[in-house]
């Protein structure tokens, strides 16, 4: 039996929703939703239960805090699966291109964690969302694009390819066990892409000011850094997909979605 935890999240849902009706299946989440196993990374008391039965794990990573706040979720699901039984969990990481963002250090931690589990596993080091960008590069009230970008450019992933991939792996783990896939895409954006698809105007802040407009937006502490080193690491180049080899590719075997066309669709749509 395969569990996919964190199925209320972006990610989790579409995951969830290329499962729906596979009774090899169940869905994990603290939300509370019909149908799925109470799974709460943060009451540890409640994965013994989620995990009965589980054979394999998609284990989502449990979304952004403190590093000690996700390392321990992260160490609770760990520790529950192997206890449980659990044979093989797929992780869903960051791109090995974001080493210089703050958040990348709880993913590391969580790879080498489960090298040292008595689990398989495969790790999918996923870039990040186009649709991500509308939370850092959305025009303003005066259609421009101010986010600090600089000339950097982005790999970033459609999300629905990120989930086709996830389903493919966790539903036959076994070829991938010890693997760790760089899931990064093919055409890198940048501010000015970003613009002209939007008919907006490009014109960046300094990272002061965006820090202080973070700061000032009612953000919890640790998402100012988290956030201010994704800008740098974007404009000073270290997240254009150069440095690593994309396999997203040839797990998904076909063409990449256009993550300039998720963008778009995620901005005039609302999607987040």
């Amino acid at each position: 039996m395969l569990l996919v935890t964190g199925v209320s999240g972006a990610l989790g849902s579409l995951v969830a929703e290329r499962l729906s009706g596979r009774e090899d299946v169940v869905l994990g989440t603290r939300a509370g939703l019909p149908g799925t196993r109470h799974v709460d990374f943060d009451d540890p008391a409640t994965l013994p239960g989620a995990f009965a039965g589980v054979d394999t794990l998609l284990l989502i990573s449990a979304g952004y805090g403190e590093d000690d706040v996700v390392v321990a979720r992260h160490e609770a699901a760990l520790s529950a699966a192997e206890a449980a039984g659990v044979r093989h969990v797929v992780y869903t990481s960051l791109s090995g291109d974001g080493d210089h963002v703050t958040y990348a250090l709880a993913h590391r931690w969580t790879e080498r964690r489960l090298r040292r589990s008595t689990m398989e596993w495969t790790v999918l080091r996923n870039g990040l969302y186009a649709e991500f960008l509308t939370w850092i590069a959305a025009p303003d009230a005066e259609n421009r694009i101010t986010g600090p970008l600089g000339d950097g450019r982005l790999a970033v992933v459609a999300r629905a390819d990120l989930a086709d991939i996830a389903v493919a792996v966790a539903t036959d783990p076994a070829p991938h066990a010890g693997r760790v896939y760089e899931l990064v895409g093919e055409r890198p954006l940048g501010g000015a892409d970003l613009a002209a698809a939007l008919g907006a105007t490009y014109a960046p802040a300094t990272l002061a000011e965006t820090r202080a407009t973070i700061a000032a937006s009612g953000a919890q502490p640790f998402q100012v850094p988290m956030l201010a080193s994704t800008y740098s690491a974007i404009a000073y180049g270290f997240m254009d997909g150069t440095a690593v080899q994309s396999d997203l590719r040839p797990l998904l075997g076909r063409e990449p979605r256009d993550p300039l066309a998720a963008f778009v669709t995620a901005v005039r749509g609302g999607e987040g």
